[in-house]
Formats: structure tokens, sequence, C-alpha cells
């Protein structure tokens, strides 16, 4: 089984950790096994959705009860919206009735949602208790159960209350891939693109030779690519785990953040709307808005808007910013959590595997992105 470590060293104690990756059957079997050796108690907190819980937890379930755990198990909705600090209190609350104390042990069973939601509820549970996240979607095997980003979404957008909290381990099992529809393997594509372009140009061009057998989700090529994913994220966070030194080449932990300043604004804003977005669908965007912005500011790469526009299509991502672009959008940039005052930092590549941070004022934002769809 291959594993990838993300180190975190302190003064007070070690926090790294591994991420393991297991594309066999009976991965639910290991995945017991583990957290029997590494769990403080017999009782665990877990966090599902109503698809995961459908689909995968019957497996999870009893080997658990076949090691002796008392589960106390909370299904939330799927999608964006159990994402509340409502949702938040009902699950603490859940687990508070069901008489978890601090030695008990959260479990995070699902894609990003239930990751960050999970991981949230156990940073503030008892003020904190451990957690191990277990991924089943490409994009939050490669991308949200990495690096201790927890939180929810608040009416003004998306991941305004959150905190740093990072797991115990992380299991990324990759049988749950092949249950995927194609829509979420391309939104787990997208953040897959981030990391190429931000950190390793080879993989950018493995992806651009084998776009069309990666959209479809074949196992052994999705297998190297998540773990390169992840090699990629665990050698960031290592470096900057809480996104304090953007001096740091690239901007630090920062440069994770490509795609995502309007590729937020974007995910949110239409997320009422019928034609709504995925969360990579919106990235795709955003790396395309990202592109264009490093253009306009004379420091960007000046073929990325078009090698993304090239790509992102045979991965069946949408590449139409133009279109949802709007004055909403807009105002969501600029209450991202990334500005400071009157400025949004973006993520630029300057070129292919290298990032630098540029802070652009929001009263720019239309003359820089809207001048393109108008002209």
């Amino acid at each position: 089984m291959k594993t990838v470590a993300v180190r975190l060293p302190s003064v007070e104690l070690d926090r790294s950790y591994l991420i393991y990756f297991d594309a066999d059957s009976g991965a639910e079997e290991r995945f017991a096994d583990e957290l029997a050796r590494r769990a403080p108690s017999k009782a665990i907190g877990l966090v599902t959705d109503e698809s995961v819980a459908g689909l995968h937890w019957p497996r999870y379930d009893a080997v658990l009860a076949a090691r002796g755990f008392r589960v106390v198990t909370v299904v939330v909705p799927d999608g964006e919206g159990a994402k509340t600090l409502e949702r938040a209190e009902a699950v603490c609350e859940g687990w508070a009735r069901a008489g978890l104390d601090r030695k008990s042990l959260v479990v995070a069973l699902g894609g990003g949602v239930v990751g960050d939601l999970g991981g949230f509820c156990a940073s503030i549970f008892l003020r904190g208790v451990p957690y191990v996240q277990v991924p089943t979607t490409l994009l939050s095997q490669v991308d949200s159960s990495v690096g201790g980003k927890t939180g929810v979404n608040l009416p003004s957008g998306k991941n305004l209350a959150g905190s740093f909290h990072q797991p115990l381990f992380v299991y990324a099992d990759l049988t749950t891939l092949f249950t995927l529809p194609e829509r979420e393997i391309a939104s787990g594509l997208a953040e897959l693109v981030k990391h190429a372009v931000i950190a390793d140009e080879a993989l950018l061009a493995r992806l651009e030779a084998e776009a069309e057998t990666a959209r479809v989700g074949d196992p052994g090529l999705l297998s190297e690519l998540v773990a390169r994913s992840c090699e990629i994220k665990a050698q960031v966070v290592s470096a900057d785990e809480r996104e304090v030194a953007p001096d740091q080449p690239g901007g630090g932990r920062a440069r994770l953040n490509f795609g995502h300043t309007v590729g937020h604004a974007i995910e949110s804003s239409w997320a009422s709307h019928p034609d709504s977005l995925r969360h990579g669908e919106a990235i795709a965007l955003g790396m395309i808005a990202a592109a264009r912005v490093g253009t306009r500011l004379g420091i960007g790469d000046p073929t990325l808007e078009a090698r993304l526009t090239a790509l992102l299509p045979r991965l069946g991502l949408p590449v139409n910013l133009d279109e949802r672009l709007d004055a909403k959008v807009l105002e969501r940039v600029g209450v991202d959590k990334k500005r400071a005052g009157d400025r949004v930092n973006f993520v630029i590549v300057d070129r292919i595997g290298s990032t630098v941070l540029r802070p652009v004022e929001t009263a720019r934002l239309p003359e820089i992105l809207l001048r393109a769809k108008t002209g």
C-alpha cells in the first residue's frame, strides 16, 4: 500500500501523519485495523452523507462493529448546503447526547463537504478531539482531506468559518472512486490540474496526453494521479501549515488557492441557480480567471489561459468563464477570506510550476476580468 507523509513538526509535538492509498478490495478491513491501533478509545463519532451512507457505510459499519467499536453515526444531507453552523451544532449535539467524551475519535466518511464539516466539528467538540479522514470522492482525496483545513459556509461566502485541525491519518479508499458518476470524476480532476499547473509541469503534460483516459476514471491512472497530487499538496502544507508564510517561494501554502478566488465566488453565487456548478467545475473557471488576471497584470504565463481552455473540456470541465461573470460574482470576490483591506490576493502562475502572489484592488476587478468579456 502506498503512503505519503505530511510532516508537521513543532516544538510541542510532532503532528505528522500518513495518507494511505488503498486500491484493493477489503480496504475497509485494513482501515479498521489501523483505526484499532490508533484510536484512543472504542467510541467513534462518525459523519457521513446520505449517498455515502447507502453506498459505503454498511461495509465500514460491519468491520468496525466486529472490532468492538461503538459508533455514533450522524448522516447529513448531500451537498454544499450541509456545511453550515446550524448543521455543525446538530452534529455536535448528537455526539454529546450519545455520551462521547474527549477520548472519542471522529471519522469523516465521505466527500469534501463531509470532510470539511466533520473536521470542523471535531475541532470544536469538547474543545477538540482527534479525527480521521476517509475521503470517498476524487476531489476530496486529492485536495480537501489533506492539510487540516476545516470549515463551514456563511451566507456571505464559502468556508468563512473554520479552523486548522490536522487529522490523525487519512485513508483514501480508492475503490470508492469507481462508484462515482463522470461529473464527480471531472470535478476532482480540476484540482489535479491545479496542482500540476502550480507545481509539476510533467504532471500537466501527462494530463494533457491522457485526458480522455483520466476522464473515464481509469483505475490505474487515477491511482497514480491521486498519489502524485497528494505528494504535491503534502510538500506545500509541510512547509507552511497555516498559510502564514507568503514570503516563501511561490507564496507558501497560499499557492494552493490558485483558481479559488474567483472560483469560490462563482460557486456560491450560482449555488441556487438551476445551472449550478460543482466545486471542481467552479475552480476550473477560477483557474481561467486567474490566468487572465496574470496576463492583464503583465506577470502571468501568456500561454496559460489558452492551454487551460484546451485541456479542461477534455476532462469534462467547463471553460465558459465569461458567461458566469456578473456583478454578484465580483461582489463575492470582494469579500473573499483572502482579502486584505480593499485588495484581494491572486495566485499568479508566471510559468508552469511557479507562482507568485499579487494583491489586486477590488475596484479594478471589473476592468481586469470583464474587459476581455466585452471586447
